[in-house]
C-alpha cells in the first residue's frame, strides 16, 4: 500500500495534505455553526485552492485522504442501524482511502499544467455515483462563483501565478472574472398556502412495527392540522409512511378521501411488478400520482458495483435485501395549476433531476436526514441545495425529517 511507504507517510506530506484539506472543507463546518461569512469563504477557500494545485502526488493523497475524511465522515453513521458499529472505522478508513488515490491520480504527472487539467476533470467525476465532493461547492457561501467557467479561471490564475512569476499581478487580475457578478432570477412563490411540518422522527424508532400506528396517525394528524388551517398543500418527509403504502388499501383509501380537502405530497414506498421503489406520492382532488425515485443512494439504496458483489454485499449486510428499483426520468406534478418536480433526497443533489425543466421553476425535495444525525450531513446536504437552486434557477421546497425544512430561491 503506497500510503504506508515512508515516502508517502512523511512529516511534511501529511502536514501539507492535511493542512490543504481543512482549508477546503472549512466552509462545511463554518455553516454547520451558521457561520457563512463571505470574505471568510472567500479566502480560505482560494488559499486551499492554491495549495491543492502545488501539492506534489504524495501531498495530493494525504489531501485526498483528509478530504474523504472531512466531507464524508456522516456516511458511516447510518451504520448504527445495521447494527453495523462495528465496521464504522473500516467504513471511514475505506472512503479516506479511496478519494487518496483518487488524488494521487490527480498529480501523479509531477506538472503544474497536467494537476490543473486534471483538478478541473475531477470536477466532472462521480466516484461511484456519488457527487457530493463538488470542489466548486467551496464558494457557494463566498465571493467567486460556484460554475465551471469561474473554477477553471481560479486554475488557470495559479497556473500563471506559479510560471509566470513576474506577473503575478495578472494572475490576482484574473480572479476579478471569478467573481460572482451574477444575478439569481427573481423566482415568484407560486400561488399555493404550503404547510411544510418540521417532523423529528428518530431512526431507530421510524421501522419498528410496534411504533407504526403512531407514527401513521401523527401524520394525518399534521394533514388535519393544514385542513383547519386551510392549507393549500402539505408536504410530509421522504418515507413518512414507512411501509409500502400502496398496498394498504384503508390508508390509500383515507389519503385519498382527504385530498377532496386539501392537496397531499407525502414520501413513502411503493409496488410494482415485483419492483419495490423509493417514491412520493401526490394525492389531489380524489385520487393519487407517484413519482418514482430517479437517482438511487450509492451504497445505501443500490450497489454501484458488478451484480456478484451486489449479491455478495446484500448477503452480508443487509440479510439478502435487494436493490430499489429506479425510474427512467423525473416526474412532474401539476398543483392547483401550477408545475413541481419531484425529488426524493439524493437526487435533488445531483444534475440528472434538474435535466429538462423547460418551464418547471418549482422543485418538491422529501429527506429523511434521521440517517445521518447528528453529522454534518443535513449542512452539506444545505449547500448543495444552494448551489443547485442557483445553478438551475429553481425554487426548491425541501421538506426534512431530522433536519430543519428550508425554501431555496
Amino acid at each position: 500500500m503506497f500510503l504506508l511507504k515512508t515516502k508517502y507517510f512523511n512529516k511534511n506530506n501529511i502536514i501539507k495534505g492535511f493542512t490543504t484539506a481543512f482549508l477546503l472543507s472549512c466552509f462545511i463546518y463554518l455553516a454547520y455553526f451558521n457561520i457563512e461569512i463571505k470574505i471568510i469563504n472567500s479566502i480560505l477557500g482560494i488559499i486551499g485552492i492554491y495549495l491543492l494545485l502545488s501539492n506534489n502526488k504524495y501531498q495530493m493523497a494525504s489531501s485526498g485522504f483528509f478530504m474523504g475524511l472531512f466531507w464524508c465522515n456522516w456516511m458511516a453513521v447510518s451504520l448504527q442501524y445495521y447494527d453495523l458499529i462495528y465496521i464504522f472505522p473500516l467504513v471511514l478508513i475505506g472512503i479516506s482511502l479511496v478519494y487518496a488515490l483518487i488524488f494521487y491520480i490527480l498529480a501523479i504527472k509531477n506538472s503544474i499544467y497536467f494537476k490543473a487539467i486534471a483538478i478541473f476533470i475531477f470536477t466532472f467525476i462521480a466516484p461511484f455515483g456519488f457527487n457530493w465532493m463538488k470542489l466548486e461547492l467551496i464558494f457557494v457561501d463566498s465571493y467567486f462563483s460556484t460554475s465551471k467557467i469561474a473554477f477553471i479561471v481560479i486554475l488557470i490564475s495559479f497556473v500563471i501565478f506559479e510560471v509566470l512569476k513576474k506577473y503575478n499581478f495578472l494572475a490576482l487580475f484574473l480572479l476579478i472574472f471569478a467573481l460572482d457578478f451574477s444575478k439569481k432570477e427573481d423566482i415568484p412563490a407560486p400561488k399555493l398556502d404550503i404547510f411544510m411540518p418540521q417532523t423529528y422522527v428518530s431512526q431507530d424508532l421510524k421501522w419498528q412495527k410496534e411504533n407504526l400506528h403512531v407514527l401513521i396517525e401523527d401524520n394525518f394528524s399534521l394533514i388535519q392540522t393544514a385542513i383547519n388551517e386551510k392549507k393549500d398543500l402539505i408536504i410530509l418527509p421522504e418515507t413518512s409512511f414507512a411501509l409500502v403504502l400502496n398496498t394498504k388499501k384503508d390508508l390509500m383509501h383515507r389519503l385519498i378521501e382527504l385530498s377532496n380537502e386539501i392537496n397531499i405530497v407525502l414520501g413513502s414506498l411503493y409496488y410494482e411488478n415485483k419492483e419495490i421503489f423509493n417514491a412520493t406520492y401526490l394525492f389531489k382532488q380524489g385520487s393519487f400520482e407517484v413519482a418514482k425515485k430517479v437517482v438511487l443512494v450509492p451504497f445505501g439504496e443500490e450497489i454501484p458495483l458488478p451484480k456478484f458483489f451486489v449479491d455478495l454485499i446484500n448477503n452480508i449486510f443487509y440479510d439478502g435485501a435487494v436493490d430499489y428499483s429506479k425510474a427512467q426520468k423525473p416526474t412532474d406534478f401539476i398543483i392547483n395549476d401550477t408545475k413541481f418536480r419531484n425529488a426524493i433526497c439524493y437526487e435533488g443533489t445531483t444534475d440528472k433531476i434538474y435535466e429538462n425543466l423547460d418551464d418547471v421553476k418549482y422543485i418538491i425535495m422529501t429527506s429523511n436526514n434521521a440517517w445521518f444525525t447528528p453529522s454534518i450531513e443535513p449542512t452539506l446536504q444545505h449547500l448543495l441545495l444552494k448551489y443547485y437552486s442557483k445553478k438551475y434557477s429553481v425554487m426548491i421546497f425541501h421538506t426534512v425529517n431530522g433536519s430543519l425544512n428550508n425554501i431555496y430561491k
